[in-house]
């Protein structure tokens, strides 16, 4: 009887090791290639795809170049570690299914607006200026598949807004 308690307990720790474990980066673990085969601190931006910003009757008002995150790892590192990046680039997250997300500002150092979308491509939830290395959660508030991080002012310089619409493309 003994010995089921025993295994009733270390279970859940089991568990918790591999997912806390997959899911946390270590800074000093994190090796980025700039292309010399010297390590740097600076993560160059590489365009990977584009993203295009419509309004309501999807009419363009923006394109931006975007990365692409879509594995597990490029998802959770996102923008962290990140110094700048140009007014018209950003990021485009894509996860395998439309389901609630939430994401925080750890480890980011520029503040952003980050934009979920659903299925149909429409912006269901904007977060306005993230609060840099902030941990508090900022849901999607909706399912979404697709999230857009873009410099902190963006939407409001064009407009972009809950019930625009997004559409994108690879390289």
């Amino acid at each position: 009887m003994r010995t089921n308690k025993i295994k009733l307990i270390l279970i859940p720790f089991f568990i918790l090791g591999i997912f806390s474990g997959s899911c946390q980066k270590n800074p000093d673990e994190i090796k980025i290639d700039t292309g010399n085969n010297k390590e740097s601190s600076k993560i160059q931006f590489k365009k990977q795809g584009e993203v295009y910003f419509q309004d309501s009757a999807k009419k363009l008002i923006k394109k931006i170049d975007v990365e692409i995150a879509e594995t597990d790892e490029t998802r959770h590192l996102g923008l962290m570690y990140r110094e700048n990046m140009q007014e018209d680039q950003g990021m485009l997250f894509i996860f395998p299914v439309e389901e609630y997300q939430s994401f925080y500002m750890k480890n980011t150092i520029m503040p952003l607006d980050i934009m979920f979308v659903n299925s149909k491509k429409q912006i269901v939830k904007i977060h306005k200026n993230t609060t840099p290395y902030s941990e508090k959660s900022l849901p999607s508030f909706n399912p979404a598949v697709y999230v857009v991080e873009v410099n902190a002012g963006f939407s409001d310089k064009f407009g972009i807004k809950e019930g625009s619409y997004i559409d994108w493309r690879r390289n």
